[in-house]
């Protein structure tokens, strides 16, 4: 695959794909999405300067020379595994995705077999000291997401709470890393970067809560283990078009496009 900077690619056309779409323009830096892989709405036009495609060799005959993954936990199960064997680098949003044991075997397998992975940090930072003290022993991670009642509606929280009648922060969810990725797959993808680069899905302990009081998203992370101790917590503006994702996730995903075209930190 090439390194052409025009030559960017989305998987779906939601919240998170246009706002990089926006940024990338907003921002100039010979950086543009030229495709986007989608469903069978929409496929052809070309009115916005954006190919559509519905069928990924169609995309890969375009050739892309990295794809950045917006759809959610489905499109990275059918779409990623494939991209990744065919030697295309692919930019990972929806790492919620990879609390599926089978489905984090079959990416690894085809990242071995030739593209490369980046999975980006959504909303939480600070995930490199994490990773530093693993190395020496971790003993409790607890990830804490801490969002509007409004944030969750359209969630697995509307079955778990009543959202309209909260009145004061009530944690409606509290168990692994694991079950919260398979429950709440488009609010929860941050606990999934925090497994990785920790503990583990089924050893990271998660807790979300809905605060009426809450001005914005807050992410937490509480560690402990030979290294010491340490918290790291973020309040996070919602992403405009989507006000259950953080906009520190979509910068994110654009901060690593951007890193991929040019890697040197200085």
């Amino acid at each position: 695959m090439g390194s052409d900077p025009e030559k960017i690619a989305v998987i779906g056309l939601g919240a998170m794909a246009r706002a990089l779409i926006a940024a990338l323009r907003a921002r100039p830096a010979g950086l543009r999405v030229g495709a986007a892989l989608v469903t069978s709405q929409g496929a052809g036009s070309l009115a916005d300067g954006i190919a559509r495609f519905t069928s990924r060799d169609a995309l890969l005959g375009w050739g892309p020379s990295l794809v950045v993954e917006c759809a959610g936990h489905a499109a990275v199960a059918e779409h990623v595994p494939p991209l990744l064997a065919a030697g295309t680098p692919v930019i990972l949003a929806s790492i919620g995705a990879l609390a599926d044991p089978a489905l984090r075997l079959r990416v690894a397998q085809a990242t071995e077999a030739g593209g490369s992975l980046t999975l980006v940090p959504g909303a939480m930072g600070g995930l490199d000291v994490l990773r530093a003290a693993r190395l020496a022993g971790l003993d409790s991670v607890v990830y804490c997401g801490t969002k509007p009642p409004s944030a969750w509606r359209g969630s697995h929280a509307e079955t778990l709470v009543d959202l309209d009648a909260i009145e004061q922060p009530t944690t409606f969810f509290a168990g692994t890393a694991a079950l919260a990725a398979q429950l709440f797959p488009k609010n929860a993808n941050v606990c999934a970067a925090v497994a990785l680069d920790g503990i583990g899905f089924d050893n990271t302990q998660v807790q979300l809560v809905a605060d009426p009081q809450a001005l914005a998203n807050r992410h937490s992370v509480t560690a402990s283990g030979a290294f010491g101790r340490f918290e790291i917590v973020l309040d996070n503006a919602p992403l405009p078009d989507n006000p259950r994702t953080s906009w520190l996730a979509a910068l994110s995903v654009e901060a690593a496009v951007r890193q991929h075209f040019a890697p040197t930190p200085f």
